[in-house]
């Protein structure tokens, strides 16, 4: 019994952490992805801003859901939240470079013989 009175308030403030976290990273894609011209997600060809932003609106919806949801502060949406993540995370590596790149007219890593 001894056991369980450490073991649950650790537990309970690793689900914190991580629902914090990636409530964080979803919001952080949605804002990212609406700041940017819809004509730059076309130029890029991936796909168009109105997906991105349902489906990264969507993930922060599932990300706020999974932090103040029914099971509390500690409650999660199990393979719902994981996709949540998941979602935002390819916007941020793969969709938001190129579209930055794109509303700047090129990119930034170049040297004297081209891109890297």
């Amino acid at each position: 019994m001894d056991g369980e009175l450490i073991i649950r308030p650790v537990e309970q403030a690793v689900f914190f952490i991580l629902a914090l976290v990636a409530l964080g990273l979803e919001l952080w894609a949605v804002v990212d992805c609406a700041r940017h011209r819809a004509n730059a997600f076309e130029a890029t060809g991936k796909r168009t801003k109105t997906f991105w932003m349902a489906l990264t609106g969507g993930a922060a919806l599932v990300g706020v859901i999974s932090f103040l949801g029914s099971g509390g502060f500690f409650g999660t949406l199990g393979l719902f939240g994981l996709a949540a993540v998941v979602a935002a995370s390819v916007y941020l590596a793969d969709v938001r470079p190129a579209v930055k790149d794109a509303g700047r007219g090129g990119s930034r890593n170049t040297g004297p013989y081209g891109p890297w």
